[in-house]
């Protein structure tokens, strides 16, 4: 389970490739960049990068796909034709390591050293990018996994204030089913789910006990707590949308209910920020934000990334340097972030273009409080799918136990 089944399929591209022969010809520092950034506050936000490459003179070639395994075939593909793109939008977390160890991409560590990256970007995210002494990612943004989003106007119809406890939360939920709203928005994606579980894990098993099971403690699975946040994450379906009614949906149309006051809550990373603001409406106004219940001294880290495939291209390496460089950009990096929803890697930046969410999240950050990698970031490629499978399809299908889900958590863990 050491490398993700992503990593094996680009160590077989990588070993069928043959020499390149395509070029851009004719273009000076130009790239072509993969990326699942698609949405429309996704999209808002990477029109910074852009715009900042092509008015240095530079090209950029968008190649954009529908989520992350998409980006992760495309690559591959590309590879196994001798082609690999120049850049390919990457999650900087334990699996990606993989990526480095295996040869697939270029350091970017020349830059990271000359523009003294380990002075204003935190331990945290510095360890990340970083493969034996060298870095090989440009990380983008810093993300938050453990936001509760919540409409003003239907919290407002319910009588209810934002949660600050679990018993609070399902009283509200209740409370804001009864005016006729959906309790809590979601899409039909499983890594959703999981998102919301990791949440309960922090809040049954506290920070020792969260921390040892994203690093896959298989012992730990089998304590009765397990049960006992199954039985919640089991609890909160009653409170959503039936799988076949949102299982078209995206994590960006939940949002988008949230905004309209059409659901009360969403557990969602800070991305949904960005998305509410890209569609007109305001915090404090039209939504709010709070860390969730039981993780309010706890941020679950997710890091933002470009990484840097290896390719025999002319000029190619220089141009991934210069895009390093143009990405870790201090102005780059708020603008970014401010429609993005998240928080720029560099800790030099002014705060007061910040709204309170983000804020928040920047004194966590530079004081180290609470700083834990989500689960996403915590495991191994493939372990990671599985958890996220596993506990997705408990959510989703009211005929599976909690123990039989326990089980299947315990033997996915004891594979690594």
């Amino acid at each position: 389970m050491k490398r993700g089944i992503i990593c094996t399929w680009l160590a077989a591209a990588l070993a069928a490739a043959g020499p390149a022969t395509q070029v851009l010809a004719g273009q000076d520092m130009a790239v072509d960049v993969v990326h699942f950034w698609v949405s429309k506050s996704e999209s808002a936000a990477l029109d910074v990068f852009r715009r900042a490459w092509a008015a240095a003179g530079n090209q950029w070639v968008d190649m954009p796909a529908e989520n992350k395994v998409a980006v992760q075939r495309v690559v591959s593909d590309r590879i196994a034709n001798g082609y690999a793109p120049a850049v390919m939008q990457w999650n900087a977390n334990e699996g990606s390591r993989e990526l480095p160890e295996m040869g697939i991409v270029q350091d970017i560590d020349d830059v990271a050293q000359a523009d003294h990256w380990q002075d204003v970007i935190p331990a945290t995210v510095l360890n990340r990018i970083s493969y034996k002494g060298k870095v090989y990612f440009a990380p983008t943004n810093i993300h938050a996994e453990n936001w509760l989003w919540t409409s003003a106007a239907a919290l407002a119809e319910a009588g209810v204030k934002t949660p600050q406890t679990w018993d609070e939360l399902f009283d509200a939920a209740e409370k804001i089913k009864a005016t006729g709203r959906l309790p809590i928005a979601l899409g039909g994606a499983r890594w959703e789910v999981s998102l919301i579980f990791n949440d309960i894990i922090y809040h049954k098993f506290g920070p020792e006990g969260y921390a040892r099971l994203m690093s896959g403690d298989a012992d730990l699975v089998q304590d009765p707590r397990m049960i006992e946040a199954l039985d919640m994450l089991s609890r909160l379906a009653n409170y959503v949308e039936p799988i076949e009614q949102r299982k078209d949906k995206t994590w960006a149309d939940a949002t988008v209910a949230v905004g309209q006051g059409k659901a009360g809550m969403q557990f969602m990373g800070d991305w949904a920020k960005g998305e509410l603001a890209a569609r007109g409406y305001s915090v404090d106004k039209d939504f709010n934000c709070s860390l969730v219940p039981g993780t309010s001294i706890a941020y679950f880290m997710v890091i933002d990334a470009f990484a840097f495939p290896l390719t025999n291209r002319e000029g190619t390496a220089e141009a991934q340097q210069a895009f390093a460089r143009m990405v870790l950009d201090r102005d780059n990096q708020v603008a970014f972030s401010r429609i993005k929803g998240s928080l720029p890697v560099r800790t030099d930046v002014d705060p007061s273009g910040l709204d309170r969410c983000g804020k928040l999240g920047l004194e966590m950050i530079k004081a180290r409080k609470g700083e834990v990698s989500a689960q996403s970031q915590a495991m191994p490629t493939q372990m990671s799918e599985g958890w996220i499978a596993v506990v997705g399809d408990f959510f989703n299908n009211r005929n599976m136990t909690a123990q039989y889900v326990q089980k299947r958590l315990h033997d996915l863990l004891m594979q690594r």
